[in-house]
């Protein structure tokens, strides 16, 4: 039995397939958010990854900001449910989920099976978020998937004092103007973002296992400061930003059983 699961996010669209709600058998991303030709592409990529028509896939179930435009989903659900599930799917033993995605930030705590039992959101502000860090890499004028890696070889402490990537945006284009060397930079930039992520994730609580998904999860040099400020282990899936639509695929296998039984 197959279902597919997409999350339409707000700077990228992701998919998987799930067989009998155990194994992933096609997954796809497309760096087109919601409103664009997006969800449509990453739709038929994961199709066509897996050599599968619509017609044989169950139940296709919807998550992300783009959810309620999908015309091609059997059901819905929001991101924080399938977020949750999707990396209980991946890592059974997390109980604390750092969500860091292109417009917000979500702290959830689940149960064993997965099941949502609180979480706490971001502000209406990009700082902290992959969003902020577009910002930033265009600035120092380097890709955004190179910061991880730059800002592990920093060897100065550089701080990024203020958390509005507005204002962020004007005191680190000074620095580089003070000639600061650019992977002192990118760590600052990464540290401002751990510090105000974990202060969020600190008003929720921090209970082991911890994970993060999201794109920024595979920023390294964000995890491994994200590390030093909860002062624990962090756990990354390769498939981290896939989350949201593997957690779909479940849920929506989940629903199939629900309906039979």
């Amino acid at each position: 039995m197959l279902t597919l699961g997409i999350d339409i996010g707000s700077t990228a669209c992701k998919a998987a397939i799930i067989k009998d709600g155990q194994e992933i058998i096609s997954r796809g991303l497309i760096q087109l958010g919601t409103g664009t030709i997006g969800p449509r592409e990453v739709f038929a990529l994961v199709l066509s990854n897996a050599g599968v028509s619509r017609e044989q896939i169950k139940r296709v179930m919807v998550t992300g900001y783009g959810r309620f435009t999908f015309e091609e989903a059997d059901s819905q659900k929001s991101e924080l449910s399938c977020h949750a599930k999707g990396v209980n799917f991946l890592f059974p033993t997390v109980r604390t989920i750092i969500d860091i995605g292109g417009q917000d930030v979500k702290i959830l705590k689940v149960s064993s099976r997965g099941l949502l039992e609180n979480f706490v959101m971001n502000e209406k502000c990009a700082a902290g978020t992959g969003k902020f860090l577009d910002v930033m890499a265009r600035i120092v004028n380097v890709r955004v998937d190179e910061l991880g890696e730059i800002g592990l070889r920093a060897t100065e402490e550089v701080s990024i004092s203020n958390v509005c990537t507005v204002f962020a945006e004007s005191e680190v284009i000074s620095k580089l103007s003070a000639n600061v060397r650019i992977e002192d930079l990118v760590n600052g930039i990464h540290r401002s973002v751990a510090k105000r992520v974990s202060a969020l994730a600190f008003r929720n609580g921090i209970i082991p296992d911890v994970a993060m998904s999201g794109g920024v999860a595979l920023n390294k040099g964000v995890v491994a400061l994200m590390e030093q400020e909860l002062k624990t282990d962090i756990m990354v899936h390769p498939d981290c930003q896939l989350a949201g639509a593997i957690g779909a695929a479940v849920l929506a296998y989940e629903e199939l059983i629900k309906d039979k039984n």
